[in-house]
């Protein structure tokens, strides 16, 4: 659908307004909330790829395997502000959502991880809102990542505001089974059976030693304790 089209139909369920006029200022404000969180996307991976860049100077490796980024559609942040009975707003969607912006970092190592989120953390610029680690406490699924929302300065024309930016730093091996998982679960609509559900997460399990045990053989082949 048209993005235009979708705020007429979305105003058209509001009250008695001038619509058109309405319209046009809802679909003008989100194009600038989306260049706001867009830029402080590109903000953080800027500062992923210097750090990214200083560990390969300092230490001659990579501690990033990829960087990948994802924005809400206007239509998407709509329909959340809808179900949670919330204003359709940029300011309610400013407010009380915290995840239209997001990062997933991909690192080699379990330690890369916890050196890249520290890093963030201690930056002077951004604030950490909050975090979550789902490496030392995996979900029930079997599911790990670490999860982090900084909040991050953009600098516009006339003004510096602050736009959250979700993070999610995992390894290879936890991106693997997490993508996977969350086709098998959701892309494919599948009904997922106690069985299989427990494969799931003896698969995790299985790729959680594995992480461990790639870790241990590099540090043993750089002499580390």
């Amino acid at each position: 659908m048209d993005e235009k089209q979708f705020y007429l139909d979305t105003i058209s369920k509001m009250p008695s307004i001038d619509k058109q006029e309405r319209v046009a200022e809802v679909f003008y404000e989100f194009l600038q909330l989306q260049h706001l969180y867009d830029s402080a996307i590109e903000i953080v991976k800027t500062q992923l790829n210097i750090l990214d860049n200083e560990f390969s100077v300092k230490f001659q490796r990579n501690p990033i395997h990829n960087i990948e980024s994802r924005l809400k559609s206007p239509q998407s942040i709509i329909g959340k502000l809808q179900k949670k009975g919330l204003p359709i707003t940029t300011e309610a969607a400013r407010r009380n959502l915290l995840d239209m912006a997001g990062i997933r970092v991909i690192c080699h190592y379990i330690d890369d991880i916890y050196s890249i989120a520290e890093l963030l953390r201690c930056h002077d610029d951004f604030v950490t809102i909050k975090t979550k680690d789902y490496i030392i406490n995996p979900k029930p699924s079997g599911y790990r990542s670490y999860h982090m929302v900084i909040n991050v300065p953009v600098y516009l024309s006339n003004c510096k505001q602050y736009a959250p930016v979700e993070i999610q730093i995992r390894t290879i091996a936890m991106d693997f089974w997490a993508s996977l998982e969350h086709q098998l679960k959701y892309k494919a609509n599948a009904q997922v059976s106690t069985e299989l559900s427990a494969e799931l997460k003896q698969c995790a399990d299985t790729i959680s030693d594995t992480d461990r045990r790639m870790q241990d053989i590099f540090f043993k082949l750089n002499n580390m304790d």
